[in-house]
């Protein structure tokens, strides 16, 4: 078979795939209806808090999984796109499991496999993803605590931030392109999809989370999803299959960090829940995370909102989490060595090749051939700190260099010669 037809064999079986996997929305399925956060908050201001009791869905996923068994071992593991096929069908198969596990222990197993767990080793490294999340939760403890104040000066009610946002999100991808909506049902800060982003009705925020939202969710995961749509062969690219979760995670993070938007506390936010998941599997129940949560300087809402992540899908009363937040450092620390590596290999043009649809790491090196031919098309859109290759190139330079400077070797007298 010829390159033209075994393209075109493996593009059918793409949207197979697309069509397989129409019914399996993990997040969705395994969240909690806001009334529990209700109920759980009064209980705790009255000192008679229980473990939250959640009933989860069980939709028969049978049908899929037999569709992705097919799929996969149809598709070739020795061409590049066959194996981009094969890997996602097993990872929206194992996505099947975990669902089929909500609510007991066994969701961890299927879990560990698509995001990991808070104690595998960062690529490059030693450490794992625990030792980096301890040490920026040290770091931020020993910063100045008035930089975890409300520096930015004002606090934005929802509907203020959703015509904000709308206005921008409509002069970047075209009017309502993507919707910006209040949801009073909604427990997490903010959600986004494809052509949506919703925001919790009841929180206020803060500029800070403005731009944490325009970068995080619409310029890196809306902007994903709709160029992935746009994708001639595979418009699997538009789809969240569980296996992009950590470059797409780390790629909205470091976007955070190009841009400024990231600050300290938000680093801490992200590497508490690290720590939090740790503590769930070694046993602690839902109450004891939550009070983590709490003690670490989060209100109650928030700390609700935490606890809620760590156990989504999974049992209260602890021994099992679903790991999905172990991927945010491990994502950013792996997106941001991979610029670094194209940096010095001269290869930034594949961090553009990133924003072309939901794609891991291992993809865009994979399918750098299907880029070349035209088979992948180019991304459509693009967020502006990737589009300006010079001041990206200058920060990943110096960090290039900084790295090299060890800091247990500095004293503070030879800053003072230094200057």
């Amino acid at each position: 078979m010829n390159e033209r037809d075994t393209l075109a064999r493996h593009a059918a079986l793409d949207r197979r795939l697309v069509e397989a996997v129409r019914g399996i929305r993990v997040l969705a399925m395994l969240s909690w209806p806001a009334t529990v956060q209700r109920r759980f908050l009064e209980r705790w201001r009255q000192g008679t808090a229980r473990l939250p009791q959640i009933d989860y869905p069980k939709p028969d996923h049978g049908a899929a999984r037999e569709a992705l068994a097919a799929i996969a071992a149809e598709a070739d593991p020795q061409h590049p796109v066959g194996d981009y096929i094969r890997r996602s069908a097993d990872a929206w198969r194992l996505a099947t499991d975990l669902l089929d596990a909500a609510g007991s222990d066994a969701i961890l197993a299927p879990s560990v496999q698509l995001y990991g767990r808070p104690g595998y080793r960062i690529p490059g490294g030693e450490a794992t993803n625990l030792d980096a999340a301890r040490h920026f939760v040290s770091l931020a403890d020993e910063l100045d605590p008035a930089l975890f104040g409300n520096g930015d000066g004002q606090a934005i009610a929802a509907e203020a931030l959703r015509e904000d946002l709308q206005r921008e999100l409509d002069a970047f991808f075209g009017r309502q392109t993507i919707r910006v909506e209040v949801d009073p049902d909604l427990i997490a800060k903010a959600a986004a999809g494809a052509t949506r982003i919703r925001l919790n009705a009841a929180t206020s925020f803060s500029v800070s989370d403005r731009n944490q939202l325009l970068q995080h969710e619409a310029f890196v995961h809306s902007l994903t999803a709709l160029n992935g749509r746009n994708q001639p062969h595979l418009s699997s690219l538009g789809l969240n299959s569980p296996r992009i979760t950590a470059t797409q995670e780390g790629l909205a993070v470091f976007a955070e960090l190009m841009t400024g938007s990231m600050d300290i506390g938000r680093m801490k936010r992200i590497s508490l829940r690290i720590i939090a998941i740790d503590m769930a599997l070694r046993g602690a129940d839902f109450i004891e995370v939550f009070k983590f949560f709490l003690e670490a300087g989060q209100n109650e809402t928030d700390s609700f909102s935490s606890a809620q992540r760590v156990f989504r899908g999974a049992p209260t009363s602890g021994g099992a989490a679903f790991t999905k937040d172990t991927v945010y450092l491990h994502g950013l620390l792996s997106v941001h060595t991979f610029f670094r590596w194209a940096l010095r290999h001269r290869r930034l043009d594949l961090g553009r090749h990133l924003f072309a649809g939901k794609l891991s790491l291992h993809d865009v090196l994979a399918l750098e051939p299907c880029f070349a031919s035209g088979f992948i098309a180019a991304p459509t859109r693009l967020p502006p700190w990737i589009e300006q290759a010079n001041g990206l190139a200058a920060m990943l330079a110096f960090s290039l260099f900084a790295n090299r400077i060890r800091l247990d070797h500095v004293q503070a007298e030879d800053l003072v010669l230094a200057l």
